[in-house]
């Protein structure tokens, strides 16, 4: 039996870094496109500091006008501490509930400020939060594969991560290559090892990539077992720290097209998945 691929859709990393303010309303109109597509998940927003990231000042509003009535995906949102937790909270209907917690020092100062350990204690705390709303807790490791701050690495630094999120009862882990560094062969080794030492994981792969070198890397992770893909239609988006603008995120519609070529099955609506791709196109232009 052919094991079902889990598509994420990312608008908020899309537009989470744009300077200029998306209108809540056209936010809210993509997200209601992207919910007649078909994905298994819609990463909608983001309970963070709206001085930190402006982008997200509008999260709570746009869950609160979403019609959900007429779809099979589920919302997750990223959170960075308590605080956020409570917020999403007040959203019962929330599937997921994403957090961030790096290998480098540095990144995790800079996106959550806290430490390696005092994220790690969060994310304990937020995965007991998550329990209780009937949430699950998905936890990204950001700056997966290397990070362009100089620290040393080393994929046993992941695995040691991994090890302690799976004693506290985390059930699916995303690796993202959040600068987009990674090549195809490091992403294949690192998740055929992950899935190795740590089976009852739900690994995925959140990458980034220059258009020019999409199909590899999604090709490498796929090859190596992954079955959960994030994406971004256009594939806009992207870290702020990369080098190199066009390392945006990956587009889901490359992971779709890879996946045809590889056989595997994958269902959704293709005009509702034309029509998000315009309205995609109309925002980020």
């Amino acid at each position: 039996m052919t094991e079902a691929i889990q598509l994420i859709e990312c608008p908020r990393d899309a537009w989470q870094g744009r300077n200029d303010f998306i209108p809540t309303a056209k936010k809210i109109e993509y997200l209601q496109a992207l919910l007649r597509v078909g994905f298994h998940t819609i990463d909608a927003g983001s309970f963070v500091s709206p001085k930190a990231v402006p982008q997200m000042a509008d999260t709570e509003d746009i869950l609160t006008a979403l019609d959900l009535s007429d779809t099979d995906s589920k919302l997750l949102v990223i959170l960075a501490n308590e605080r956020g937790a409570e917020q999403a909270e007040s959203f019962p209907y929330l599937g997921y509930w994403g957090y961030p917690l790096s290998v480098s020092e540095t990144f995790q100062q800079r996106n959550t400020k806290q430490t390696i350990q005092e994220g790690m204690e969060m994310a304990k705390r937020l995965a007991e939060r998550a329990n209780r709303s009937c949430a699950e807790l998905v936890v990204y490791i950001s700056m997966g594969f290397g990070n362009p701050y100089g620290e040393p690495y080393h994929e046993d630094q992941v695995l040691a991560l991994a090890n302690q999120l799976t004693k506290m009862g985390v059930e699916t882990i995303s690796l993202a290559d959040t600068v987009g560094l990674a090549n195809p062969a490091q992403i294949g080794q690192l998740v055929l090892t992950c899935r190795s030492e740590f089976p009852q994981v739900n690994w995925g792969v959140h990458l980034h990539a220059h258009p020019a070198g999409q199909k590899e890397k999604i090709a490498a992770a796929y090859q190596a077992g992954c079955r959960r893909f994030d994406g971004a239609l256009g594939g806009y988006g992207g870290c702020p720290f990369a080098e190199d603008e066009l390392v945006g995120n990956i587009d889901t519609r490359s992971i779709i097209q890879y996946l045809h070529e590889a056989g595997q099955s994958v269902s959704l609506n293709q005009s509702a998945l034309t029509e998000a791709g315009l309205l995609a196109n109309a925002i980020f232009a």
